[in-house]
């Protein structure tokens, strides 16, 4: 997800609470439409599609809070 940033997304991961989780619900979403995608666990297109809007804004959230720390890292 983040392999560019990976040393920063360790970092967050051992230190940041709300990244920790942001991240584990990001791999449960990802895993989930996975799943979804691959007819393991079929579901209608609407509800997929919200899964989608809802990683990625995990995502976003989480990338504004590797910026964060890159900043602060200076």
């Amino acid at each position: 997800m983040f392999e560019f940033d990976q040393e920063v997304v360790d970092a967050l991961l051992t230190d940041n609470d709300n990244f920790r989780r942001l991240y584990k619900k990001h791999a449960s979403l990802k895993s989930r439409i996975d799943d979804a995608n691959q007819r393991t666990n079929p579901m209608d297109e609407m509800a997929l599609e919200k899964l989608k809007k809802e990683k990625l804004l995990l995502k976003d959230q989480m990338a504004a809070l590797i910026r964060e720390y890159r900043q602060d890292s200076r």
